[in-house]
Formats: structure tokens, C-alpha cells, sequence
């Protein structure tokens, strides 16, 4: 499998250490890839690192903090550093606040707006600029079936999904040109570390399963394979689209 997706030496960037990114982070290494993993998480960066070695990977971590954008130009720099212009590229840095619009106040918009978007956008334009001057990357942001339901108590988050799908657009509109494609992964309901405890109380989990045709919730790895094939050369004419990755959950 590493040899059909030609990740083999290749540079890869991975932002968000935790849940989604991990997974896709351990998958690019086990498929060759010399791969950065960023998080502000420390234990988060040594759990992925952890779970690599275990499956016979190696992945470089980076403790860094991306909530500004010089922050976010410093630590594409410093990937470049480490294994040069990434071919390939994942934002998956996120949060929601599960709270009705009219119990959020400005500062909380701002917030979840900032992180989940502003610093795709930050990171997206500098790895971007990276790669269109060498001529060749992929990159992915992970979205969410959110950009498309209206489900409730989720106004500002969904809205930042909306937007990366937009942003990922006119990025692969104006770099397809460049050798450079980009993507984005929707998850659907996806049991990770950070979900689990709302999934365990007040009957989440079954409520959720029963949206979905599949009848279940997903799983971290189901994300990373999707996402690795994005970014691998198997996916160079892919470019511009979100892949809803979500057991059927759109459909209904």
C-alpha cells in the first residue's frame, strides 16, 4: 500500500497532534512519509509518536502553538527545516462549544472562528506559497458534515467549516495551475479521545447512531485513510472537493 500511495520519503506536515490528525499523521509515516506533527498538547505529541513506533513508524513531533500568524508561518518554516517543502499538508485543528447562538457572546464567535479557520487560512497560505514555488503538494483541511447540517448548538463551528470548504476552493482554483491540489475531509460522527465523554452521557452515542445509515460511528483510522489518499500521488486530478467520510450521514 505505502508503494501504490508514493508517500516514500516525501515531507509531510500534520497540525493538530490529537484525534483525526493523529491517526492521518501515524498513516503518512507507516506510508514513508517523513512526517512533522504539530500540537500545542505535549501529550498529545507523545501519544501519536508513541503509536507510530508501535506500528513500526517513525514521525518527528513539534510543540508549537499556531493561534497567531506569525506563529503559523514559524512553524511551516521550521517543517521546512526539518524535511524540507512539505508535499503534503493536513489542518486538522479544531473545537466546538455545543451551546445555542443566543447563549454565545462575541468573544466565544471570535474564538472558534480564529482557530478553526483563521488558522487554516494562516497555515494553508504559507505551506501554499511554499508549494507552488516548487511546483508540486497536496493539501487537505479536515471539515466536517456540519459545513452542510444545521445542527443546533453548533453556530459558530459550522460556520468555520463552511468557510474552509469555500477557502479550499478558490486555494485549488488558483494553484491547480501550480502542480498543487487542494482538498478537505468531512467526518461524520467519529468516536475520538476528545468525543468520547460527551458520546458516554445523556444517550449521544445512540441518538447519533441512529442519523446514520451505517448505523455506527466512525473511526479515527477511517479518516486517516481517506485523507492519505488525498495527499498522495494518487490524487493528483482530485482536487477542490470534500470528502464526506460519514457512513451515509449526508444523505439523510
Amino acid at each position: 500500500m505505502a508503494g501504490w500511495l508514493n508517500l516514500e520519503g516525501k515531507g509531510a506536515l500534520v497540525v493538530g497532534g490529537g484525534g483525526l490528525g493523529g491517526a492521518t499523521a501515524r498513516s503518512l509515516a507507516e506510508a514513508g512519509a517523513r512526517t512533522v506533527v504539530v500540537d500545542r498538547d505535549e501529550g498529545a505529541l507523545e501519544a501519536v509518536a508513541q503509536a507510530a513506533a508501535d506500528s513500526g513508524a517513525e514521525l518527528a513531533t513539534l510543540h508549537a502553538d499556531v493561534s497567531t500568524p506569525d506563529a503559523c508561518r514559524a512553524v511551516v518554516a521550521r517543517c521546512v527545516d526539518m524535511v524540507g517543502t512539505p508535499r503534503a499538508f493536513l489542518h486538522a485543528v479544531g473545537r466546538n462549544d455545543r451551546r445555542p447562538v443566543l447563549e454565545l457572546g462575541d468573544d466565544d464567535w471570535e474564538a472558534i472562528l480564529r482557530l478553526n479557520l483563521s488558522t487554516a487560512w494562516w497555515l494553508g497560505q504559507e505551506v501554499g506559497r511554499r508549494m507552488v514555488a516548487e511546483g508540486a503538494g497536496r493539501i487537505v483541511f479536515v471539515s466536517s458534515v456540519s459545513a452542510l447540517l444545521a445542527h443546533p448548538d453548533h453556530a459558530p463551528y459550522a460556520a468555520s467549516k463552511g468557510g474552509i470548504n469555500q477557502m479550499m476552493r478558490v486555494m485549488a482554483r488558483e494553484w491547480a495551475p501550480h502542480g498543487v491540489t487542494v482538498n478537505a475531509v468531512g467526518p461524520g460522527y467519529i468516536e475520538t479521545d476528545l468525543t468520547r465523554a460527551y458520546l458516554d452521557r445523556d444517550g449521544h452515542r445512540e441518538a447519533l447512531e441512529s442519523l446514520v445509515p451505517a448505523g455506527r460511528l466512525g473511526a479515527p483510522e477511517e479518516i486517516a485513510d481517506a485523507a492519505t489518499f488525498l495527499l498522495s500521488d494518487r490524487a493528483g486530478f482530485v482536487t477542490g472537493q470534500c470528502l464526506y467520510v460519514d457512513g451515509g450521514r449526508t444523505l439523510v
